[in-house]
């Protein structure tokens, strides 16, 4: 524990304008510093800075306290390492006290994760660099225009044919291999230990300190899958990371904006041509832990996704992320597929030109759904309604939502009373889809499968049923991951049913011939045949809603799991196995965000 005195005595030497302020503009106003506040989404400052007082207060969301809780809030640090963090910049020594057991056992893990983490990175960057077998890798970059220069910058690495390389060279350095199982790095089989990557080029996936904490595995053929990320781990939480962050943050601050794309070449072109302020998804659409992350440093996010059908339902998803939050949100569009493309044959002057271009999310959503569908009947019009309705809604500035009512009423051709009535009717009408997976529960009373053996879950099988009778849903449920949303008695099913053509709206598209499994052929046969519960839903408020019973019942399970955890020997079979169960639960939980 660090003396009280020594708290003080760092409080007394920092001045906490100075610490803010690395962190955002701050102006005088009076006695107070005022500035726009790292925490929430606002335009007009309210965000106060006492310098007499050393304290700062946000009037907007109410957070609050002195430079060390600011520090730990925008940088998520613990108290102790805020102190000592704060301690360096004021030139205060402070004598480390002895861990206690239990720390001494904390800390020592932490320590073998990032030296396997260490060790992993730079195995897999001398692959690249110094081996015969790296040359076809180097190549490959080159071809991609990715210097020597980028290429260390980002630590870019390679992984090849041997499945045991990365297990013999920990095993030289006296490493865990099951601390590295639990990274995700290496895996254990009939036939021992073996890597979870190989035959491809390795991005290390950093946190904001640049620590390793993650891979990202890409084929250099047509192989599939094209990309495979190391799994979620101690250190990785796929939901709150974003690639490219320890190189970006600094950038973001100066620029109070930051460029978000999809892939990882896509962040290395832009990087390349001098823009930094960018990040890049870890292979997941962007969550509301990400959008958490991005307020923290950042007044405005510039959304860059693939121009695809995918990437128009990713930045859709987004930009209702960033309504909910009061982030402002724009959309780049580049000629071309992706980011990575353009900047191979345009200039950096070139990106920035259609920088300037980009369009507010919600302005380039309506642009998209008129271009799609013209407001040329009075069916168009209101189905146009039904798509824009649930989006502006989650508008929370009062001008802006203003703004755009009266915009919608201007481009369906609608006076603004008939708009508002609509805006209250779907209102009204969410109380038809409250709770619509339970109606799943009714349904399954109703027609109970025969397979007394088979799974028996009305949640998968409402999500089953949406999949199935809205094609719309299928590319909107697979970026948000279907492995996500459905356990793997349901997954096989849902992966056919995403598969078919979204442009054929006719459920019976399904064979039961494709399907091999008697349970799974039952259950696909009574959802072709028994849909009157789906009839005419609005199958985005269900989908949202099984969403959060799914949450809902995993913590519930994982209170369950803590009181049988609590009775058994911690030693035994049956603890391991119920602490794996509890695991893969708040991974699932936490993915669903």
């Amino acid at each position: 524990m660090i003396p009280e005195g020594k708290v003080r005595e760092v409080a007394e030497r920092i001045s906490i304008v100075d610490v803010i302020g690395e962190y955002l503009p701050l102006r005088r106003s009076g006695s107070n510093f005022v500035g726009l506040c790292p925490f929430h989404g606002e335009k007009t400052p309210s965000f106060n800075v006492n310098p007499a007082r050393e304290i700062f207060h946000c009037f907007g969301c109410g957070a609050g306290g002195d430079v060390f809780s600011f520090l730990m809030k925008i940088e998520g640090l613990t108290f102790p390492e805020a102190v000592r963090r704060l301690a360096g910049k004021a030139g205060v020594y402070i004598e480390e006290r002895a861990l206690t057991p239990k720390e001494q056992r904390a800390e020592s893990l932490k320590t073998e994760q990032q030296k396997i983490m260490a060790l992993a990175t730079r195995h897999y960057r001398e692959l690249l660099v110094g081996s015969n077998e790296g040359a076809a890798v180097r190549s490959y970059l080159q071809n991609r225009c990715i210097t020597p220069e980028i290429s260390e910058t980002y630590g870019l690495g390679a992984a090849f044919g041997r499945r045991d390389a990365l297990v013999k060279q920990l095993g030289k350095n006296n490493c865990s291999l099951e601390v590295a199982a639990e990274l995700g790095l290496v895996r254990r089989g009939d036939y021992g230990w073996y890597d979870l990557l190989h035959n491809r080029l390795i991005f290390p996936i950093r946190d904001n300190k640049g620590n390793t904490i993650a891979f990202a595995g890409r084929v250099l053929d047509d192989g599939l899958p094209k990309y495979l990320n190391t799994p979620e781990s101690p250190l990785y939480h796929k939901s709150s990371v974003l690639f490219g962050l320890d190189l970006a943050l600094l950038d973001i601050r100066r620029e109070r904006a930051a460029i978000v794309v999809e892939g990882y070449f896509d962040h290395l072109a832009l990087y390349k041509a001098g823009v930094r302020n960018v990040l890049a998804t870890c292979g997941t659409a962007l969550t509301e832990g990400h959008i958490r992350l991005l307020r923290k440093h950042a007044e405005q996010l510039y959304l860059l996704f693939d121009s695809d059908k995918a990437g128009r339902v990713a930045t859709v998803r987004a930009m209702e992320l960033c309504l909910e939050h009061n982030l402002p949100a724009y959309v780049i569009s580049l000629p071309g597929d992706d980011p990575d493309s353009f900047m191979q044959q345009n200039s950096a002057e070139d990106f920035a030109a259609q920088l300037k271009l980009a369009r507010p999310a919600f302005e380039q959503f309506m642009h998209w759904l008129l271009a799609k569908t013209s407001p040329d009947s009075v069916d168009r019009k209101v189905r146009l309604m039904d798509e824009i309705i649930p989006r502006f809604k989650r508008i929370s500035d009062p001008v802006e939502r203003n703004l755009y009512e009266k915009e919608i009423c201007r481009l369906l051709e609608v006076d603004l009373p008939a708009f508002r009535k609509r805006v209250a009717a779907e209102a009204k009408g969410a109380t038809r889809n409250r709770d619509f997976a339970a109606q799943g529960d009714r349904q399954q009373t109703v027609n109970p499968l025969k397979n007394k053996t088979a799974p028996n879950d009305p949640i998968q099988e409402t999500l089953l049923g949406i999949l199935l009778h809205y094609p719309e849903s299928r590319t909107e449920m697979q970026v948000v991951g279907l492995e996500k949303l459905f356990n793997s008695d349901y997954l096989p099913l849902a992966g056919k049913i995403a598969a078919l053509d979204t442009a054929d709206s006719t459920p019976a598209s399904l064979k039961l011939s494709d399907i091999t499994t008697d349970w799974q052929k039952e259950l696909a046969a009574r959802l072709l045949v028994t849909d009157e519960h789906l009839t005419d839903i609005n199958w985005r408020v269900a989908l949202q809603q099984c969403v959060q019973r799914i949450k809902q019942n995993a913590t519930r399970e994982l209170k369950q799991l803590s009181v049988k955890l609590a009775d058994l020997v911690q030693d035994s079979p049956e603890y391991h196995e119920l602490l794996i169960k509890a695991d893969e639960l708040r991974n699932r939980k936490s993915t669903l965000q």
